[in-house]
């Protein structure tokens, strides 16, 4: 088994050795301790560190992390509850997506818009251009 020191590890899953002591101090990593009492970490957790970021980038909020992993601690007896709590995070993650595309959306025409104000092929408001998709 592979033992990384927390330099190694912070290298190894993109983090700095801060952010590693936070989550360390919030329980969601836990480090194994060697005979001299420094932390190590295994692959293992990389994996787990991996699905932190992953739960993190879907936007899903560190009370909400936490409350993932300390159910995920108690065992099998809380997946229905774990499900649900990703059931929310991915429903709330979807609708930021799709609102994010009708902001991109916008932001489409409006360049479009500016092309032809360019090209002078458009020479309406934009407000009257956006009439054109509606």
């Amino acid at each position: 088994m592979t033992k990384y020191s927390i330099g190694e590890f912070a290298n190894k899953v993109g983090l700095t050795t801060y952010t590693l002591r936070y989550y360390e101090k919030e329980k969601l990593i836990l480090p194994k301790r060697d005979e001299n009492d420094r932390r190590y970490y295994t692959e293992q957790d990389i994996k787990w560190v991996g699905f932190l970021l992953h739960l993190k980038g879907t936007g899903m909020l560190m009370n909400e992390i936490k409350e993932y992993v300390q159910l995920r601690a108690q065992g099998d007896s809380t997946i229905k509850i774990r499900r649900e709590l990703l059931s929310k995070v991915q429903h709330r993650s979807l609708a930021q997506i799709e609102e994010m595309k009708m902001h991109l959306k916008i932001l489409s025409h409006k360049i479009d818009w500016y092309d032809g104000k360019l090209d002078k092929s458009i020479d309406e408001s934009f407000a009257d251009y956006l009439k054109r998709f509606q």
